[in-house]
Order: structure tokens, then sequence, then C-alpha cells
């Protein structure tokens, strides 16, 4: 079995869930783009269109996780964590849905062991 690239905190797995009840399938994408910087962005999912450049890093709550190309650069030797956190005001992150609750999905990460690097699925 291959090590996962991305998971999410019981906190955060909680917005996910109640952003899932109130708009469906969502998709996740971290663009490092001036807008949002590395925040994760959540959409739903039919509303958002996934650059063909972007990296899928896997899946969290059942929704897709991509990454810019560029960015998965900087994180592919790093395992991470979707974390959530209290936010009121919506900048930095306005596009994405769990601001209207009063929170902003954040990425936390540490470096894979080599072991855990080793059963990676290769991304190209």
């Amino acid at each position: 079995m291959s090590t996962q690239r991305v998971d999410v905190t019981p906190a955060a797995a909680e917005v996910i869930e109640k952003l899932k009840e109130l708009h469906g399938e969502l998709v996740f994408n971290q663009s490092g783009g001036c807008c949002d910087g590395t925040a994760p962005m959540c959409y739903e999912k039919g509303d958002f269109y996934v650059p063909s450049r972007n990296v899928k890093m896997g899946e969290i709550c059942g929704c897709e996780f991509f990454i810019d190309k560029d960015q998965f650069e900087y994180f592919k030797h790093s395992f991470i964590t979707i974390d959530v956190r209290e936010e009121k005001a919506a900048f930095g992150n306005s596009f994405s849905l769990e601001i209207d609750l009063g929170y902003q999905f954040i990425t936390k990460s540490r470096i894979f062991t080599d072991e855990e690097y080793a059963s990676l699925e290769k991304i190209d």
C-alpha cells in the first residue's frame, strides 16, 4: 500500500463535511497564486475548472485535492495536512467556500521519512 500525500485534521474534516452538506461535491486546489497565496481553496466541483498543469495530490474526505505543478515541486517530499482556523475576515481567502462559515483552510507540512517516500505513488 502506498503512502498518502495529503490528509486532514478532525476539525478540517468537520468543516468539509458541513460544506458538502451545503454545496454537494467539492474540489480543493492550492495554486500559490497572488489572490490565494498558499492556502488550499475549496470550490463546488462543478464551479471550478482544474487547470491541466495541476497535479492531483490525493483526496481528502472524498474530495479531490490538486496543487499547481510548480508548487508541487516544493511539496513533493512533504506530507501535507489540511487544517482549519477561525477566520472572521475574508482577506486572502475570499474565493473559498469555508470563509462564509467563519473558517480558513490552512496547509501544514512535514518531510516524508525515507520509508514513506519510497512507498509513494510517483507523480510526474
